[in-house]
């Protein structure tokens, strides 16, 4: 780049200004385009969204309709004078003269089927005479409720249930399944359930006592004119342009039972109906799995279609069924193009036209430029006499070149004023500009500390809290062990090591407890310090992840070579250890090799210290972890509180000490090492630990 911009330098004028004159049109205006294309094929694609979801409204709409037909009709048959007075009659009823009602009902009403049944729901009569109407007929579908308004309902009839069916409708239930691609893999070969639209309404006496029980319905399987009724209403004659094709199916689970999709090449001379093909799995899943609507291009039988897919309930909620409005992508997909490329040849051709105006006008600047720039070659060569004479130019540039004669004349007497005055200017930017570099590292340690000591403040907050709620409990065990020492008495003893333990761990809860409050109230409390043995503590903290340890299949390797011991709180040294023992541990859920490490150390003021490492050969940090590891609530574990490394650290550094994180040498393998590094002299350390 350097030495293409070097390149550039020498270029002359004539060539800087028509580079600077078409490269906005090269670049700029192709970007324009790009961005112009783009969009418009985000928003022609919202649009053809948009257009198909407004479709699967009006085809819901309609479906919604027709139940509410069906709730109307089979209610109007139940509230029929006629039906009621042919049930109330005394004596037998005569089962052909109702089967005739039923019958003139079916077909005023328009329905598929309708049955009598008892007020208790066995069967009285079907619409039609046949051996499947058996006392042992169970119920086809539920019944509704005697108080409740007739709504109709979507179900699913196994084969078992069809019985009820006349046979000319149970003829229209099989659908044979066509291999489909991108369905979800199956083993059937054939659909047998029927789906249908029934409804239940009860026949009353004047009394309001229920006489019988009228169900009714359509049968959605092949009803090829209730799909392209749909197809019709949704997409009359015209209303897509392009030549594109819109289609409606209902889906009994994800088969298509009913559809106006054609198979092409299916037949001799035209295309059947893709009944018993089966929807991508890809849509399955969102519809009839997560109950979605599915609001997108599809691939449909043979080909693209923008699509939406409405899931089918029945009366327990039970998805059932899918309902798909669609038309197909491919004209619109070519209308985009067309509309695309059409675009781009109109930047194309404005950026030509554009060009070749720029090159044109840019001449008319780069001329009189020339003529000053030749004239201050001369003048720079010795030549003080040249100017740049009369230009044809009248604009700005004209003038400027007779304010270059003009300047001309004083440039000798104005040199040196202004060298005296840029000496002058470099030595005060000097001067402002170390002033500001000085302000501005002030500024970055104040936000630093401003920052440091927010974050102190919530996490302070948070943990007074939790040590107060703590302590309750802890002076309830207490108590409660120096019970179970009193009512045990003499036979204490045999458990003597066991309660001492639970001492032990009591006195670390309170411990913790305390530093808790000494991170929110620091100035209230103060550690004490002692000389503490590094490698007995680690020993000691081996008992406490005893248990981790035992069912993590981890191997223990100690590398103790200090001879020092470490000035800091025994306890609060062991809850550091504890905590990254266990990190390390959560580091290797699959086991691995947990080194312990000790040795001598020195701070840079050369005092004497101790250095213990815990090392694990897990994952190790990342770069971005390393960066944050020591700040509050930063963790990679999902029930992590992210403060457990931040509290060790200020543990830690109220005794002078510190501790550093880092991965192990490649050529080791893969794992975290963090060093606690801590001072000798308990005198060293004690200054800090107050607070």
């Amino acid at each position: 780049m350097p030495r293409a911009w070097a390149g550039f330098q020498q270029w002359p004028i004539r060539h800087k200004l028509l580079a600077m004159v078409l490269l906005p049109l090269v670049v700029v205006l192709p970007l324009l385009g790009l961005v112009l294309l783009v969009w418009g094929n985000a928003a022609l694609d919202r649009l053809l969204i948009t257009k198909v979801r407004s479709d699967l409204a009006v085809a819901q709409g309609y479906f919604d309709r027709v139940q509410g037909e069906v709730a109307a009709s089979t209610g109007a048959v139940a509230d029929s004078q006629a039906l009621y007075a042919a049930l109330a009659g005394a004596g037998s009823h005569d089962q052909a003269a109702l089967r005739q009602l039923l019958l003139r009902f079916l077909q005023r009403e328009r329905l598929d089927f309708i049955n009598l049944r008892s007020a208790d729901g066995r069967l009285l009569l079907a619409d039609f005479d046949g051996a499947g109407l058996a006392a042992g007929v169970a119920a086809p579908l539920p019944m509704g409720e005697a108080g409740r308004r007739t709504t109709a309902t979507v179900a699913v009839l196994a084969p078992a249930q069809q019985g009820l069916l006349a046979p000319e409708l149970r003829e229209r239930v099989p659908v044979p399944l066509v291999a489909t691609r991108n369905a979800q893999p199956t083993q059937r070969s054939h659909e047998d359930r029927a789906m249908v639209l029934q409804a239940s309404a009860p026949v009353r006496d004047a009394g309001g006592r229920i006489l019988a029980w009228v169900q009714a319905g359509l049968l959605l399987n092949h009803n090829l004119p209730f799909i392209d009724h749909i197809n019709a209403i949704v997409y009359p004659e015209g209303a897509l342009p392009f030549g594109s094709q819109g289609t409606a199916t209902l889906f009994l689970d994800d088969v298509r039972i009913s559809t106006n999709v054609r198979l092409f090449g299916g037949q001799a001379g035209g295309a059947q109906r893709a009944i018993g093909t089966r929807v991508s799995q890809a849509v399955r899943d969102a519809v009839l799995g997560r109950g979605s609507t599915w609001l997108d291009r599809a691939f449909v039988v043979n080909d693209w279609y923008v699509s939406a897919y409405a899931p089918l309930a029945d009366a327990a909620g039970q998805r059932v069924g899918m309902l798909y409005v669609g038309y197909l992508e491919k004209p619109f997909t070519w209308l985009k193009y067309g509309v695309l490329a059409g675009i781009g040849a109109v930047f194309f051709a404005v950026m030509i036209a554009a060009a070749l105006w720029s090159a044109r006008w840019a001449r008319q600047i780069f001329r009189p430029l020339e003529q000053m720039a030749q004239t201050m070659s001369e003048v720079q060569a010795g030549a003080l006499g040249a100017r740049v004479g009369a230009v044809r130019s009248g604009d700005e540039i004209g003038a400027l070149a007779g304010h270059l004669d003009r300047l001309l004349g004083t440039i000798d007497d104005n040199t040196a004023a202004l060298q005296r005055w840029n000496a002058e200017l470099d030595a005060k930017v000097a001067q402002r500009t170390a002033a500001l570099e000085g302000r501005t590292r002030e500024l970055q340690a104040a936000q630093s500390q401003l920052l440091r000591s927010e974050k102190m403040a919530a996490v302070g907050q948070l943990t007074a809290s939790i040590a107060h709620e703590v302590n309750n409990p802890i002076a309830v065990i207490q108590g409660n062990l120096d019970l179970v020492r009193e009512l045990l008495g003499e036979a204490a003893q045999q458990v003597a090591p066991e309660l001492k333990l639970v001492d032990q761990q009591i006195e670390r809860m309170r411990l913790i407890v305390t530093q808790l409050l000494q991170f929110a109230r620091p100035n209230d409390y103060a550690g004490y310090v002692e000389a503490v043995d590094a490698q007995r503590t680690l020993e000691d903290c081996m008992v406490l992840t005893g248990h981790l340890l035992a069912r993590s299949g981890i191997q223990i390797e100690r590398q103790y070579q200090a001879s020092r011991r470490a000035g800091i709180n025994r306890q609060e040294l062991q809850q550091v250890l504890v905590n990254l023992m266990v990190n390390a541990i959560h580091a290797m859920p699959a086991g691995g090799r947990l080194t312990l490490s000790t040795d001598d150390w020195a701070d840079a003021q050369g005092r004497p210290g101790v250095a213990i490492g815990v090392a694990d050969t897990g994952p190790g940090l990342g770069e971005d972890l390393l960066r944050e590891l020591f700040q509050p609530f930063v963790t990679r574990k999902k029930d992590g509180t992210g403060l457990g490394l931040w509290i060790s650290r200020s543990l830690v550094e109220r005794y002078g000490g510190d501790i550093v994180a880092g991965n192990r040498p490649a050529e080791q393998g893969s794992g975290a090492v963090l060093r606690v590094l801590l001072l000798s002299e308990p005198e060293a350390a004690a200054t800090p630990a107050a607070g």
